[in-house]
């Protein structure tokens, strides 16, 4: 068994796994990685470089480029780099070169919470506490419209949800590392959730499945 006790929360863009893994953090004392904006920046460096996000080796060479520091960009929270980290997050050698940035986080002393679409299934397939964060299309495209207009993005939500849609096929589509739910992973549908009824129900799971790994220690 894992000598860290490593929470995976996965699921697809704006289902409150974001939200939910922060209070996961806060709850358990362990640090939190979104690994989300890894996948952000390389596709924001791609993209300022003037490379082609379809090209492999490119994408490839800024994820080998990428620091800590480059994640506390304004603009990775922007529309435009959730669209750009969709594209760069379909190839194979750009995940598996952000691998060891996230092993390395991961297997700090305690453990940690890290939160994306395949960390219950390929980064930490042995984490002891899994979930799978999701809500419908609709759900998820009002909250991202929302968190947008904080931003000062205007946007139409008719085009949040179309991109909504659009990377949940990208992302459960595509050949390396499918988003998909962990066969352990526990189901966590925040539709019809507040937001503390979806941090509530997220702590419970996590406890119940610490209870399990400490008594098996």
């Amino acid at each position: 068994m894992t000598e860290f006790f490593v929470i995976a929360v996965d699921g697809p863009a704006a289902s409150g796994k974001g939200t939910i893994a922060t209070g996961l953090g806060r709850a358990f004392d362990l640090p939190v990685l979104d690994t989300g904006l890894l996948y952000r920046a390389v596709g924001v460096l791609t993209h300022r470089a003037g490379e082609d996000l379809d090209d492999e080796a490119a994408a490839r060479a800024a994820a080998l480029t990428l620091t800590a520091d480059q994640l506390e960009d304004p603009a990775l929270r922007t529309r435009a780099a959730g669209e750009l980290a969709s594209r760069v997050a379909i190839h194979g050698r750009v995940r598996e070169a952000l691998l060891e940035f996230q092993n390395t986080f991961a297997q700090q002393e305690g453990g940690a919470v890290l939160d994306g679409r395949d960390i219950g299934t390929v980064i930490c397939p042995d984490a002891p506490a899994k979930l799978y964060v999701t809500a419908t299309p609709e759900v998820r495209a009002h909250r991202r419209w929302k968190q947008l207009g904080g931003q000062g993005e205007e946007v139409a939500y008719e085009d949040v949800l179309a991109d909504i849609r659009r990377r949940d096929a990208r992302d459960g589509g595509r050949d390396a590392a499918p988003m998909k739910p962990a066969p352990d992973a526990v189901l966590l549908d925040t539709s019809e959730m507040t937001i503390e009824q979806a941090a509530d129900a997220a702590r419970r799971i996590v406890e119940a499945a610490r209870a399990r790994w400490e008594s098996s220690r």
